[in-house]
């Protein structure tokens, strides 16, 4: 998957997608005045069939749009973040190529398809987990990722509302 921001992003943005890229073994570009079309041209140079576009308000991460390979949004996100900072993130790295999805939100599990991640099975050791679980009322799920020591690591990722 290729990431991207919205056009002229804060430093909060593209610090919150070079974490996504960290956890999910992604490529990430600089938009700049690049259009959605040249980024889908790029994201199918290096491989990729699906692009995250990370949008923002008031220069927070605001929405993610998941995209397909014809630039239709095939999943929308309404988030807001939490980014560690950087003694927080050394708690624990992601081994992401072994990353699996553990889910209490059964709507939620696509997110596992788009992103090519394989479902947690109860037995295995927890670690290297992206764990989606319920949140509250303003926040209906909750993203974290657990790092190969067991501990979590960033970011978060608080879910408002998503779209299919």
């Amino acid at each position: 998957m290729l990431i991207t921001t919205s056009r002229k992003p804060s430093q909060r943005t593209r610090s919150f997608c070079k974490g996504l890229v960290r956890v999910l073994n992604s490529s990430y570009i600089n938009r700049g005045k690049m259009s959605i079309r040249d980024v889908l041209i790029k994201s199918s140079e290096l491989g990729n069939n699906t692009i995250a576009v990370v949008s923002e308000m008031k220069g927070n991460p605001s929405r993610i749009d998941f995209q397909n390979e014809e630039g239709e949004v095939i999943f929308s996100m309404d988030v807001t973040v939490g980014i560690p900072n950087s003694n927080a993130s050394s708690k624990g790295k992601v081994q992401s190529e072994e990353l699996k999805l553990r889910s209490e939100i059964p709507e939620l599990n696509q997110l596992g398809n788009i992103l090519d991640i394989p479902p947690f099975i109860e037995d295995s050791e927890i670690k290297n987990i992206l764990f989606i679980r319920t949140g509250d009322e303003k926040k209906k799920a909750i993203i974290e990722f657990i790092g190969s020591n067991g501990m979590e690591t960033g970011p978060k990722i608080f879910v408002k509302e998503w779209r299919t």
